[in-house]
């Protein structure tokens, strides 16, 4: 297993990438990003990371390399890690040029595919569940920057996780400005109302997660209610079950909250139930 990098049309080892310091990905967190895992070899939702990479772009003015040059920028880096399954990261930056904010100074892009090992959170994480806080670290407001939009400019959600690993757990949950739910630092939550599906909707100010998205679907497939709105946080403490979505760790159940045990316990009967059906949806191939 290795892990491989291409940038701006060359594949390396990790020690002889080179970035420019004066790229505004670097400098500024001016770039967007995707992050994909692969299933039996195959690449999970790439269409739907294209699609949400290029919106991201197009929301920075950014202008991306062509479609057929990042897939093949992927493909190729794949091909020459080798690993059983990968992690993936594609980034673009504006690029390089003098310092300073004005957008105008960057000279060219800077196109970068990451491929590693994949890793998976622990078996132990999936039957027993993580632990989750509701921080006081605020999503970003979609008047200041589009949460939508996957930058790299983090800071933000950097901060939140902070939040929650001082007081010892595992993701953090951020609300809007007015105390709605919103996201995890890097996943999507859902949470269990009776026989109901609940989870944030997008117009709270959140990033439309893929495997979120996948989940909505499967929900529906499985003939189960889903509601997307305006929840406050006391509705996911006292929710019998909850869980996370991400592209990597897919669908991972919530033990506690702010330090208490969920009633129906980590993986509850739902949450259960839409594991299944994702590991099914990786099985038969994404």
């Amino acid at each position: 297993m290795s892990t491989r990098i291409y940038l701006n049309g060359s594949i390396t080892g990790p020690e002889e990438a080179k970035i420019s310091i004066f790229d505004r990905g670097f400098l500024y967190g001016d770039s967007v990003y995707e992050v994909i895992r692969t299933s039996k070899g195959r690449l999970v939702d790439l269409e739907r990371h294209l699609t949400r990479l290029y919106k991201s772009a197009a929301a920075i003015a950014l202008d991306p390399p062509d479609e057929d040059t990042l897939r093949a920028a992927i493909a190729n880096t794949l091909a020459s890690a080798d690993n059983t399954e990968s992690y993936v990261r594609l980034v673009v930056t504006r690029g390089s040029g003098e310092v300073g904010l004005d957008t105008s100074l960057a000279e060219g892009r800077t196109t970068l595919v990451i491929v590693k090992p994949l890793v998976l959170p622990t078996q132990a994480m999936y039957e027993d569940g993580v632990a989750v806080r509701l921080v006081n670290v605020q999503r970003t407001s979609a008047k200041a920057m589009d949460p939508a939009v996957k930058s790299g400019n983090y800071l933000n959600n950097i901060m939140a996780l902070s939040e929650a690993k001082r007081a010892g757990d595992y993701e953090a949950i951020m609300c809007d400005r007015d105390g709605l739910l919103a996201e995890g630092s890097s996943s999507n939550v859902f949470f269990v109302e009776g026989k109901r599906l609940l989870t944030p909707s997008l117009s709270v100010g959140l990033l439309a997660g893929i495997t979120r998205q996948r989940v909505l679907e499967i929900a529906q497939q499985l003939g189960v209610e889903v509601e997307q709105g305006h929840f406050g946080p006391e509705r996911l403490r006292e929710a019998p079950e909850a869980f996370l979505t991400s592209s990597i760790r897919g669908v991972l159940p919530i033990a506690r909250v702010d330090g208490v045990a969920l009633r129906l316990g980590a993986p509850g009967p739902l949450c259960a139930q839409v594991m299944r059906a994702y590991a099914t949806f990786l099985e038969e191939g994404p």
